[in-house]
């Protein structure tokens, strides 16, 4: 049996990060089996559409590297692939449940289901579920009654009819067997009034006619499975295999929304690298060996499996995001940091820089910064000429002794023919054993003097990509100040 797997989400907006970790995995799944994966747009409630929201989660799932394989844009033997241009198909399959008796109509106001549920409230009846046997609906009022009151316009939905004691028991791969008696169970709306399916009954019906093998979804959709069971089995369809995946959690355990900060990959997608991301969204509620946790996307797709998927609800750690950039980071190639370098200063209007010098200021860095965008305020003494002294350096670093010893070593520094890092370290090294000096004693001035900074890259490698000229200047400029 090929795998066909398929990511489903509704046009209401930004790619949320759980949706991304769903495509994920069910990507890494189709992959690992060399199966399909389908993008579907489930767009059938009309209220919370979103314009352009389709548009933007292909571009996000596409920057993320899940290419699909049929889907809205790349089409398919089994499309559409917009559940709102697929109404008639599931008018269709309604109708089959209707005329088998798993389905009927219900005509009650919104009014009167409140007074069911009150009724019910009172009575302390649990989950007030739907009461079939004491409401207006084709059960209760017969088919010619309800009929009539279609053809007179009157609103209406259609429910499911779940049977009466039964138990429903299906296997989640991730969870195990599963078990739960009918009686608990809802009669779903499947028809809304407005004419549209609910989620219910669109996708259950388009996976099976899109041959979807197994359905990966949020853990959210958990208790809605036993819903889904009762209508494979009343149309008559063997069920997919279910896999439903842990939550998201901020680290104070509660479930991530956008009320506790980012959740857009858009976001996401502006300030770290992809590689990293990828990585770090993959791993929440996976490792596949426990012993690592830096993986390329081959690996990834090549080791991924869903029974090692936790159960436990995944922390998004932002810190541990960061590292995740950090240990990337250092694996960009010079002319890799050195591009999104340039692409920072020219966000904050400075421009004219050679890229190569770019180049060797990112990789000088790399090490000392989360991210290329932290450079231009991390070291801003290399794209401004006025240096801002930190004062407890200066105190710490700076008197009037310090001056007597630093002059001359200016002098020999401007003399330097090529003003290198080793030309530069062997002249400092040279001067500070000819005068009985430790090192350290003139590299903090020297840093104070040129950068103002406490910490940074390498002094002399700092040195040599500031210049001579700037250098020099900028040392005599504070000792004529000092």
């Amino acid at each position: 049996m090929s795998v066909r797997v398929r990511f489903a989400p509704s046009p209401t907006g930004y790619l949320h990060v759980g949706g991304l970790r769903t495509a994920l995995y069910n990507y890494l799944f189709a992959k690992h089996h060399n199966g399909k994966m389908i993008l579907r747009i489930e767009d059938t409630d009309r209220s919370r559409f979103v314009e352009n929201a389709t548009e933007n989660l292909i571009s996000m799932l596409e920057w993320a590297g899940i290419i699909v394989d049929e889907s809205p844009t790349k089409g398919g033997e089994f499309g559409p692939y917009i559940q709102s241009q697929r109404t008639n198909i599931y008018l269709e399959h309604i109708h089959i449940l209707l005329n088998n008796g798993k389905a009927y109509y219900a005509f009650d106001t919104a009014e009167e289901l409140d007074a069911m549920r009150e009724k019910l409230q009172a009575g302390n009846q649990g989950d007030y579920r739907y009461d079939r046997m004491n409401m207006k609906n084709s059960i209760t009022l017969g088919m010619d009654k309800a009929i009539e009151l279609i053809n007179a316009g009157i609103p209406y939905v259609i429910r499911m009819l779940v049977p009466d004691n039964e138990e429903i028991i299906f296997k989640d791969i991730i969870r195990g067997e599963v078990k739960i008696s009918s009686n608990e169970v809802d009669d779903q709306i499947l028809i809304k009034s407005d004419g549209f399916p609910t989620y219910h009954l669109a996708h259950l019906v388009d996976d099976h006619l899109m041959g979807i093998t197994h359905v990966i979804r949020g853990e959210e959709w958990l208790p809605s499975t036993p819903k889904h069971c009762i209508l494979y089995k009343a149309f008559g369809w063997e069920q997919p295999e279910f896999a439903h995946l842990p939550l998201l959690l901020n680290k104070d355990k509660t479930k991530l929304s956008k009320r506790t900060g980012s959740v857009a990959v858009e976001d996401f997608r502006e300030k770290y690298i992809k590689d990293a991301f990828i990585n770090f969204v993959a791993l929440l509620g996976w490792n596949p060996t426990g012993d690592r946790e830096i993986y390329d996307f081959q690996e990834l797709i090549d080791l991924f499996n869903l029974e090692k998927v936790n159960k436990a609800g995944a922390v998004f750690d932002l810190q541990k995001l960061d590292w995740f950039n950090f240990q990337y980071l250092q694996k960009l190639s010079p002319e890799e940091m050195g591009k999104m370098l340039n692409e920072e200063l020219l966000k904050i209007e400075k421009t004219g820089y050679d890229l190569n010098w770019l180049n060797k200021v990112a990789y000088a860095l790399r090490e000392r910064v989360h991210f290329i965008s932290e450079i231009p305020n991390y070291a801003p003494y290399f794209f401004n000429d006025e240096i801002e002294y930190e004062q407890d350096y200066l105190e710490k670093h700076w008197n009037a002794d310090k001056k007597n010893i630093i002059l001359p070593l200016v002098f020999e520094l401007e003399k330097c023919k090529d003003f290198t890092h080793d030309e530069l370290h062997s002249t400092t090294k040279k001067y500070c054993e000819e005068n009985g000096i430790k090192m350290k004693e003139v590299i903090h001035p020297l840093r104070l003097m040129i950068t103002g900074k406490s910490i940074g890259a390498g002094m002399f490698e700092t040195m040599e990509l500031i210049g001579r000229e700037k250098c020099i200047s900028r040392m005599k400029k504070f000792l004529e100040k000092e």
